[in-house]
């Protein structure tokens, strides 16, 4: 949701973009961030406030309440495999809906849980599916309501305990209430790598749509039954250099894919909490991303 007082990409120089990139992707910490953002910091602006406008702003953009008389929502908790645990995500489901519904597994950034992915988690109810957005950050205390914080945090995880709490979140969608037995996954940033990843080791999802996110390993490709819609920004060298390799296993393991890669977008296009955020490309994604879910989810 954009307003007329917010900056857009265009508004900032490509190498502050670069080096924010960076940063929210841990290889910079925020004093580097500062440090290169400086040579750009011009009149009354700052290092720190290009930083500031280049940060969430959840409240702007959040298109769905939380107590939207449409939705039923609520935390859920799930055994982790393995000695690990529990698990714990979002769940929102259309309200007074009688008969099955499709399941979609919601995947957020870097920073876990935050109100943007449980808001992008509502509006996917809205659509009519069950939505569930697990936090990979609940093994250390969840999403700490600051994205620094939860940076920081993300650094600590287990990977592969991780990747066990995706795959126990998925077993446990598969016997929710109200269920048509079909599931689908969208993911964000590292979101999108873990749809990648969970489209590899799941031969019964039915669809997977990665946003701007990491390959798989490339000899798992021939595992992927499920069709993908692979979701690319313009302007995203660090992901975009890794396409290649992986489009040519999808196709000589012939499997279903689309690539939409909007021109001119970068990194989180699709995050409308921030500047980066493209309105015409995010709605463009979104529709081809309902288009599918319909198709293999809803119709299948």
């Amino acid at each position: 949701m954009s307003t007329p007082d917010r900056k857009t990409a265009k508004d900032f120089d490509p190498e502050v973009l670069r080096l924010f990139d960076q940063y929210v992707h841990g290889m910079i910490d925020r004093r580097g961030f500062l440090k290169g953002a400086a040579r750009f910091a011009v009149g009354a602006s700052t290092a720190a406030g290009l930083l500031a406008a280049l940060s969430p702003r959840f409240a702007e953009a959040q298109k769905v309440k939380p107590d939207d008389a449409r939705l039923v929502t609520r935390y859920m908790e799930f055994p982790s495999p393995e000695g690990y645990g529990t698990g714990r995500g979002y769940l929102a489901r259309p309200a007074g809906v009688d008969g099955s519904l499709p399941v979609v597994l919601v995947v957020h950034e870097n920073r876990g849980l935050n109100p943007h992915i449980e808001d992008v988690t509502r509006r996917l109810a809205l659509e009519g599916y069950i939505a569930f957005a697990p936090d990979a950050l609940f093994p250390l205390g969840g999403y700490p309501g600051d994205e620094d914080k939860a940076r920081a945090l993300f650094q600590e995880l287990d990977q592969a305990r991780t990747r066990q709490d995706f795959l126990a979140a998925v077993n446990m969608l598969k016997d929710i209430d109200g269920s048509n037995g079909r599931m689908g996954v969208v993911g964000f940033c590292y979101g999108g790598g873990m749809a990648n990843f969970l489209a590899t080791r799941l031969p019964d999802l039915g669809a997977a749509v990665p946003f701007y996110g990491r390959a798989p390993d490339l000899e798992a490709v021939p595992d992927i039954r499920a069709e993908l819609l692979v979701v690319l920004a313009g302007n995203d060298e660090r992901v975009n250099a890794g396409w290649p390799d992986y489009e040519a296993a999808l196709k000589k393991a012939k499997v279903r894919y689309a690539l939409y890669e909007p021109a001119g977008t970068q990194h989180g296009f699709n995050n409308d909490t921030t500047p980066r955020y493209d309105e015409a490309a995010a709605a463009e994604a979104w529709k081809r991303m309902l288009a599918l879910f319909d198709r293999t989810l809803v119709e299948a």
